[in-house]
């Protein structure tokens, strides 16, 4: 809204640094600083109201030191972190960009999903919260919207190099040295993906190893795709909110390389550098970037250990269903086992943990267990690892998978 408000106060009284609010650069740090500012001197009063409420985590006793200390803190909390991301990215995001629209969708759709299911285990009293089966909907509905507005809408586009003799209106021409090309906007099921011929993957051609002709099929592959990635990231996410901070933290991370990504993707020269495709229009998802990485890093000031309240499911299916739609927006979502190997390997515990002990129940009649617990962090607990101490070292895990994910664009 306030750069709709300054692009015409520049334009009509020309008012000094009304400008400003032109580059991507400056609307991503106010709203980092907004959200900051949100998240941490709101974020205090809204615990106060839930605790006032009684609003307060119902904790179940599975033998983990201080565990039951955490009887009674509010939860909820994720409440704060839509705050933190909704308002500022509708102060200084262009609202009409398709991407920005989508990300919104997503926060809220998510969020909403995660409060019903707070609100079932808070005030109705119901340990289960919102059945699974409603969850897994809830993100398939989310992931088709996605899946379908990226294969279809026509302001989602990528800029690809085509043939003199292939020109279509409108045409860029380059140069670069003594090479002339041609660049045009194209609708594309192409992603970027490492190791890959020139960093990109086709989804057209999946079906091509089945068959001739299949290629118009690709949505189809594509919507699969999406809904895998919707799916496991935000219930990653939800897996890792077990202990103080890790889930806080490490979407923190991957929020500041998300944002990193959409901007050289956004921008010709480093796309150009990089070898990635140009995706025109997606620099406004920088600001978004910037409104999560402030809401998470505000957040963390009251869910640091010892937590003075929790996101529940409000925060953390939301936190997971944004990253996998950004990166999906971004065309990096083949690199999310990379960048998201902290929630990936808490799911796989889990996983392998269930598998394992019914496999040994069914083989041996008495089920065994790969961990101690799972998900993988409660594991670390159970021997003894002190919670604070896990969660710096699964930060730590992040950052070096975080850098991973950026080197992986020079890999060819």
């Amino acid at each position: 809204m306030l750069y709709y408000l300054f692009t015409w106060l520049d334009q009509q009284y020309n008012i000094p640094g009304a400008g400003l609010f032109q580059f991507i650069s400056f609307r991503t740090g106010m709203a980092v600083i907004l959200s900051l500012f949100l998240t941490t001197i709101y974020g205090s009063r809204l615990i106060r109201i839930l605790r006032a409420k009684q609003v307060g985590e119902s904790v179940r006793n599975l033998g983990l030191e201080g565990q039951m200390q955490k009887q009674g803190t509010p939860t909820m909390g994720g409440l704060i972190i839509l705050l933190g991301i909704l308002l500022p990215t509708m102060l200084f995001a262009r609202l009409e960009n398709i991407y920005i629209i989508l990300m919104l969708v997503t926060t809220i759709w998510m969020g909403a999903i995660g409060f019903v299911d707070d609100y079932i285990k808070v005030f109705k009293r119901d340990k289960e919260g919102l059945a699974g089966r409603f969850k897994i909907m809830g993100q398939v509905g989310l992931a088709l919207i996605i899946g379908w507005t990226m294969y279809f809408h026509p302001d989602i586009v990528v800029r690809e190099r085509v043939m003199s003799t292939n020109l279509g209106a409108p045409v860029e021409v380059h140069k670069k040295g003594s090479e002339v090309y041609y660049t045009q906007d194209v609708k594309s099921t192409q992603t970027n993906f490492p190791f890959y011929k020139d960093n990109e993957f086709d989804y057209a051609k999946v079906l091509t190893y089945v068959g001739d002709g299949l290629e118009g099929y690709s949505l189809i592959v594509f919507l699969l795709v999406v809904i895998i990635i919707v799916t496991a990231v935000s219930n990653g996410a939800n897996l890792a909110d077990g202990i103080d901070g890790l889930t806080t933290g490490t979407s923190a991370i991957i929020g500041i390389t998300l944002a990193i990504l959409a901007y050289v993707s956004g921008n010709t020269i480093f796309a150009d550098y990089l070898n990635i495709m140009y995706i025109p229009n997606s620099g406004e998802l920088v600001i978004f970037a910037g409104a999560f990485v402030g809401a998470c890093v505000g957040f963390l000031w009251y869910n640091s250990y010892p937590a003075q309240v929790f996101m529940g499911d409000t925060g953390s299916l939301a936190i997971g269903g944004i990253i996998a739609a950004f990166a999906i927006m971004i065309r990096k979502e083949l690199l999310i086992p990379v960048l998201c190997g902290v929630f990936l390997i808490e799911n796989l515990s889990v996983v392998i943990q269930v598998a394992y002990f019914k496999y040994t129940k069914r083989r041996f009649g008495e089920g065994q267990r790969v961990f101690l617990m799972s998900p993988l962090h409660h594991h670390y607990q159970k021997k003894g690892y002190h919670e604070a101490k896990i969660v710096t070292r699964f930060w730590i895990v992040g950052i070096m998978l975080a850098i991973l994910t950026i080197v992986t664009l020079k890999l060819r």
